[in-house]
């Protein structure tokens, strides 16, 4: 038996694993947070202030570059919150809306096109933040709560008898939607990003590095999609509860 053959063998199977569940975690009181997921994250946010701050420097009223990039982002949001919220009520939404997408959006890329794997961690390793289910349970509980506020804010009280329409029978259906709605949210995007990292990680491991290019253009293309969907059910869940249920 050609011993220096298998241990060749061990070293490709060990170099190969692709590991998931393991964190760096930090000690804050008597709290455990994931410590990878928090630098990602901070990266993300300074990354999209930067060029927020960069694109608003000096506005012109002839926008030319950068300008011009930040007006045509903001129409894009725009756009999402009015279609899904109504005319005259978007406005006010947009922030979250643009705030939620665009997080996402840099979350997503940042695991997709930085090779995060150089970087050798205690623990873990560093990755998109979305592709841990906290991260993503904790997008989808902000959207709860704000379709619950504009709900309230809107209707008041009265927001309550959408659970009884169109008929009493249905309060238990309607009740469990409310829990479903962030879980298929969360789910959803922490599923099709995790995934993605692994068949990107996986294809990497065992092959040269140009065969992954077009499954990392897909799924720079498939990241970009979630966070379009996050944030449009987001908006759209934000219109329908600011529906006028009170006036029944």
């Amino acid at each position: 038996m050609d011993y220096t053959k298998l241990e060749n063998i061990y070293s490709f199977v060990s170099v190969s694993t692709v590991e998931v569940g393991k964190h760096l975690y930090w000690t804050i009181g008597s709290y455990k947070v994931h410590g990878q997921v928090f630098i990602v994250s901070w990266l993300v946010m300074i990354t999209l202030i930067a060029i927020a701050l960069i694109g608003t420097r000096q506005l012109n009223k002839v926008p030319e570059k950068w300008q011009n990039f930040m007006e045509f982002i903001l129409e894009f949001l725009q756009d999402i919150a009015k279609n899904q919220i109504g005319e005259h009520e978007y406005r006010s939404w947009v922030p979250y809306i643009a705030t939620i997408f665009l997080f996402i959006l840099g979350s997503n890329w940042a695991g997709a096109l930085i090779p995060w794997k150089l970087i050798h961690l205690p623990e873990g390793e560093l990755a998109a933040p979305t592709n841990d289910i906290n991260t993503t349970v904790a997008l989808s509980l902000l959207t709860s709560i704000a379709y619950f506020y504009a709900g309230l804010s809107k209707n008041g009280l009265g927001y309550f008898m959408r659970y009884i329409e169109p008929t009493p029978i249905l309060l238990p259906i309607n009740i469990l939607e409310d829990f479903t709605k962030p879980l298929s949210l969360s789910f959803r995007l922490f599923g099709n990003i995790l995934a993605d990292e692994l068949v990107v990680s996986v294809f990497t491991l065992l092959v040269p590095i140009f065969i992954p290019l077009p499954v990392m253009i897909l799924g720079l293309f498939a990241s970009s999609i979630q966070a379009l969907i996050f944030s449009t059910l987001s908006a759209a869940y934000i219109g329908e509860a600011m529906e006028g249920h009170g006036d029944h």
